[in-house]
């Protein structure tokens, strides 16, 4: 059997992938391009990138890998592995997500779907994502030097309304 394409059909194909890294085999996903969403789109791949986040945090700390431990055992920079954790907006290469599944032996199908660079095909998927983000996060007191942090900016905040409303 053989199957042709038109030149017409590559070149709509090419300018969908714009450069998005596209893999094969193991790496295989559906390109996400790295184009603002819209609001309404974005909410969803923020939610579970949020809760991507979390999990490589808790895993990390949970076999007790300091940040240079987890990039050393998984082959990953530090300074990616520290933005995976702390921003939402971050898309991590596929690579770094093929990695990340070895050293913490889940499925790098979901956790590309984690990180927003494939679709989860369960509809629950995300649900159970937000969940587990809203789970995890602590409620352990806050120590003595955050509590005062806070309570300066919380006076600094204050003041800003005051400022507003004269």
């Amino acid at each position: 059997m053989k199957l042709e394409r038109s030149k017409q059909w590559w070149m709509a194909r090419a300018r969908r992938e714009g450069d998005a890294a596209v893999g094969a085999g193991l790496l295989a996903f559906d390109p996400a391009l790295e184009e603002r969403p819209s609001s309404a789109q974005a909410a969803p791949v923020e939610e579970t990138r949020i809760a991507f986040g979390r999990f490589v945090n808790l895993m990390r700390r949970r076999r007790g890998y300091t940040m240079e431990r987890l990039a050393e055992v998984a082959d990953l920079d530090a300074s990616e592995l520290l933005v995976i954790e702390d921003d939402v907006h971050y898309v991590p290469a596929p690579r770094t997500i093929f990695k990340l599944a070895q050293t913490f032996e889940v499925s790098q199908q979901r956790l590309m779907q984690l990180a927003g660079l494939a679709a989860a095909n369960d509809a629950n998927f995300r649900t159970e994502a937000v969940r587990f983000a809203a789970r995890s996060e602590s409620v352990q007191k806050l120590t003595s030097e955050e509590t005062l942090a806070l309570e300066a900016f919380v006076a600094i905040l204050s003041e800003w309304d005051r400022n507003k409303v004269k």
